[in-house]
């Protein structure tokens, strides 16, 4: 593979990347020199204490290696607030956000319900990373409502909201060669290999189980040497979270509603014959690049959402699929551009930034496009504007 020319990281960063590597390599040796992918991914982003997502180092904003939606503006947290003040009539007036990263978004989404008076109960936060719970538990130390869960509970009715959640969970690799679809998998290098002296990670395929394929839409016309992804793991996320929200209305007799906003296709874009190389991409020090095995722990990994995939994991949960449209088209018509015209623009340094920042937001050059919303729950209607972009046709 191409050596990488990136920032170097300090080294008490480098120790625990390599303390990682050799984490890695101990599992390798104890499944017959080959694991899965997905669990490369979940060792690298999630390890305890020297995943990328469990350790110390500053993921997100302009200290980070990538930004979100929440870091760029307050906008975006007051416009999801606004939209669960029409939800949390149909609905129990609670929030659940999976992956709160800073907690930003919580504490704008907070802020705006004090702001409008919108009654809010509990807002909860399921959150995997001890870093980022302490960064969370700090920035929302004045939110008496905010509580923390390490699990998805059982039942739940209420608003749920996962913002660049799914493209972090852990993904497998298959490829189409001349024998048939083959997975792709992790493997140590042949001692000696290329002048090593060092053990080093690389890819080693494996006979592909079909079931794996059942995603990939029209699998066997995808020419050779395809590669892509399958989301066993993100999928298996889709029916739990359909079964928390079933089981909240059953107790409750309210329903509930789940916002998903994430980069990703519908399944028939996403399994695109020239779209040969997947989806997987890393982000290290705001540069992205796509070898996985360059400083596992301190590089975020990430793959594009099959939105289809999602949608049916849903549907086949027993809940109802309610809107899938752009970034765009669900800010605009939850009323993002109102809440900037409440700054005056004769206040120019605190006007220009959150319009700019909304720009970005709604671009169909910048996140716009790129970043779709599926919307699925159980007993809930969504405003009509809401629907008149709706894309689910595209699913």
């Amino acid at each position: 593979m191409q050596k990488l020319s990136l920032p170097l990281p300090a080294p008490d960063a480098l120790a625990a990347s390599q303390a990682l590597q050799h984490l890695v390599i101990d599992e390798i040796h104890q499944h017959q020199g080959w694991i899965p992918f997905s669990r490369y991914m979940e060792l690298a982003l999630y390890a305890p204490d020297l995943g990328y997502y469990s350790g110390g180092a500053t993921k997100l904003g302009k200290d980070g290696d990538f930004t979100t939606a929440p870091e760029m503006s307050p906008l975006f947290g007051a416009t999801l607030a606004n939209l669960a003040a029409t939800i949390f009539t149909q609905t129990s007036a609670q929030v659940m956000e999976f992956g709160a990263g800073t907690g930003k978004l919580a504490r704008d989404f907070l802020t705006e319900c004090q702001f409008s008076g919108i009654t809010i109960e509990r807002y909860f936060i399921v959150e995997l990373s001890g870093e980022l719970r302490a960064r969370q538990e700090d920035l929302l130390q004045d939110f008496p409502q905010v509580t923390w869960l390490q699990e998805m509970p059982t039942a739940f009715s209420g608003l749920v909201i996962g913002n660049e959640v799914l493209d972090a969970m852990p993904v497998d690799l298959v490829m189409k060669t001349e024998q048939g679809w083959r997975e792709l998998g992790v493997a140590l290098a042949d001692a000696g290999a290329d002048g090593e002296t060092e053990p080093r990670l690389l890819y080693r395929e494996r006979a592909c189980d079909p079931a794996r394929l059942a995603q990939i839409p029209e699998a066997e016309e995808l020419p050779q040497a395809y590669m892509t992804e399958v989301h066993a793991v993100a999928t298996g996320f889709m029916h739990s979270l359909a079964r928390m929200l079933k089981a909240g209305q059953t107790e409750s007799g309210r329903g509930s509603a789940a916002i998903l906003i994430d980069y990703g296709f519908p399944a028939n874009e996403y399994y695109h014959p020239q779209r040969n190389e997947g989806t997987l991409m890393c982000h290290y020090r705001h540069h992205s690049h796509p070898d996985p095995f360059y400083l596992p722990g301190l590089q975020d990994i990430t793959a594009h959402v099959d939105f289809t995939a999602m949608a049916k994991a849903a549907l086949a949960g027993g809940l109802d699929l309610l809107s899938y449209t752009s970034q765009a088209a669900f800010l605009l018509e939850s009323g993002i551009a109102n809440l900037l015209a409440r700054q005056s623009p004769e206040q120019v340094m605190a006007y220009l930034p959150q319009a700019n920042a909304l720009q970005k937001l709604v671009s169909p050059a910048e996140m716009g496009e790129l970043f779709k919303v599926l919307v699925v729950g159980n007993g809930v209607d969504l405003p009509d504007g809401l629907l008149r972009h709706d894309r689910c046709h595209r699913l």
